[in-house]
């Protein structure tokens, strides 16, 4: 395939990447790429086993009952909310090596839901579990407490996304912290396809489905980025960080 090409990128073998899917860098991805050591461990050991979701499957829903943290092995998740209407806001993409349902650990009811975007998997950690553990192992009340930390980062995240940012910064903010995110797990950091719809990507920046198109359509005449249908390939990485505070790109 000629080095230009845009690879045909498929569901992941077993461990895959995230909303996207892609060609891994290396000859096999390791499990929880992307986390520490530790909590791969930990994880592998408190795991009550694995649960495969279709895609367009919940794993969980909003006012369910919370039991468990579920660290994603293979393929992708949104999490939404909707409103009194039925209106749907995506509250993140959640990919390989990631924690979904932290959100439900005050209430223990779950306050969002998590679906899956591709066919994925993901490992089911009992959170009574998780309590015994960090009680008796102060190492692991630390890996939690800098998982929780996490979640806070991406929430800061998504306020400055949302509060001061133009939709041009947005767009090239979402870009950039996905290569980020897979440069951590192996994968390429120019080239993948995307799994989440413009209309998602939208709703989880503040944008219209319109103002995303446009903003794509500039930043490909632009030459920043080389879009066909949900290939991605970005060409100018530079440039779009630039447009993008490094405090942004730090808490991503």
């Amino acid at each position: 395939m000629p080095a230009h090409a845009i690879s045909p990128l498929r569901s992941v073998p077993a461990e895959n990447s995230a909303g996207l899917r892609l060609v891994p860098a290396m000859a096999e991805a390791e499990p929880l790429l992307g986390m520490p050591g530790e909590v791969a461990a930990v994880v592998t050991k408190l795991a009550s086993g694995k649960r495969r979701v279709r895609m367009g499957e919940f794993l969980y829903r909003s006012g369910t009952p919370f039991h468990s943290l579920y660290v994603v092995r293979a393929g992708m998740f949104k999490t939404i909310l909707l409103d009194s209407e039925g209106r749907e806001q995506v509250t993140g993409f959640q990919m390989t090596g990631e924690v979904l349902g932290m959100d439900g650990i005050e209430k223990e009811i779950c306050q969002s839901n998590a679906l899956a975007l591709e066919d994925s998997e993901v490992w089911e950690v009992p959170f009574t579990r998780l309590e015994t553990l960090c009680r008796q192992d102060p190492g692991m009340q630390r890996v939690f407490h800098r998982l929780m930390s996490r979640e806070i980062q991406r929430d800061y995240l998504m306020m400055l996304l949302l509060g001061s940012m133009s939709a041009e910064e947005r767009l090239a903010a979402f870009l950039v912290n996905l290569s980020q995110r897979l440069t951590a797990r192996g994968y390429s950091a120019t080239r993948f396809i995307l799994r989440m719809s413009r209309r998602e990507i939208g709703s989880f920046l503040g944008l219209t489905l319109e103002t995303v198109s446009r903003v794509f359509s500039r930043f490909q005449r632009e030459g920043l980025i080389r879009a066909e249908l949900k290939a991605v390939e970005l060409k100018d990485v530079a440039r779009l960080r630039a447009m993008v505070g490094i405090s942004v790109l730090n808490a991503a």
